[in-house]
């Protein structure tokens, strides 16, 4: 199994495509295993002429946990959970690569981007927000996250997954239950961690702001963001667009936090677009 070799931090990672192609790294949302990157969507990416990696963040799945089942702050922060990327990059020698984020991926994307430039070639920033403005954030303090867990079978992770995969459903876009399902089921099986989101969490909210420090970035971007989202509002992604010199942005309507599957074709097409953006640069 494809783990880094650091000696602080051992992450579980997979690459899909030619190993001769550009390097996109998918990193996930909060709470998230790599699973979130399907197979297919990936599959989209390695025919657009990209070399695909995704991880399991730190506290999730495969990859190392940062206390026991009571332990609800692993005393790390966000700019620790985007070097993480690196020691993926650095355990496949790569020097650069294009990287994407979902939500809290896209805050550790953002957090490389402006500490390590030199190492991002092109951003895709998903469903994210550049700091805790009130302006972005629109669910509660999420006070449930302050405390050890609530542990839960792996059948009522499963409905719990297809209840809120259900209650997501907006527009014409299908809410996709039964994918949800499957993918709950497997994410339970490779490890049931729910500890590691309140330690991601407790990072999150010691995030520094971003905004200002964004508009230094010069790595080419593409913004996507739904304009239903409840979790994150798109003001967020329309702030970002304005920071980044050169960003593309795209909102969608009927899109809620999460990228329905009708357009991972859009979302392919852009990421793919925006890194041809930045290799024609160099």
């Amino acid at each position: 199994m494809p783990y880094t070799d650091s000696a602080d931090v051992r992450l579980y990672y997979e690459v899909f495509g030619d190993a001769d192609a550009p390097v996109l790294v998918l990193v996930s949302g909060g709470g998230a295993q790599m699973l979130s990157w399907d197979e297919r969507f990936i599959g989209m990416l390695t025919a657009g002429g990209l070399r695909v990696v995704r991880f399991d963040n730190r506290d999730t799945g495969f990859s190392q946990l940062f206390g026991g089942e009571d332990d609800v702050d692993g005393g790390y922060d966000l700019s620790d959970m985007a070097e993480d990327v690196l020691r993926v990059l650095d355990e496949l020698s790569v020097d650069a690569a294009h990287v994407a984020g979902h939500s809290m991926g896209g805050m550790m994307a953002q957090m490389l981007a402006i500490r390590h430039p030199e190492r991002i070639r092109s951003l895709g920033l998903l469903s994210t927000i550049p700091g805790q403005s009130p302006r972005y954030v629109l669910h509660d303090e999420r006070a449930e996250l302050s405390a050890p867990p609530v542990r839960v079978s792996r059948e009522q992770a499963v409905e719990f997954a297809a209840l809120y995969a259900e209650s997501t459903r907006l527009g014409a876009y299908d809410p996709q239950v039964e994918w949800h399902r499957a993918a709950a089921g497997e994410a339970y099986d490779r490890g049931y961690h729910p500890e590691g989101f309140a330690r991601q969490w407790a990072a999150l909210r010691r995030a520094p702001e971003r905004l200002e420090a964004l508009k230094a970035v010069t790595a080419p971007t593409v913004v996507f963001h739904g304009r239903e989202d409840d979790v994150l509002h798109w003001a967020s992604a329309v702030d970002i667009a304005e920071a980044i010199p050169g960003a593309e942005l795209q909102v969608h309507a009927d899109m809620g936090h999460l990228i329905p599957h009708e357009l991972w074709p859009d979302l392919a097409a852009a990421l793919l677009r925006t890194a041809a953006r930045a290799d024609e640069g160099r």
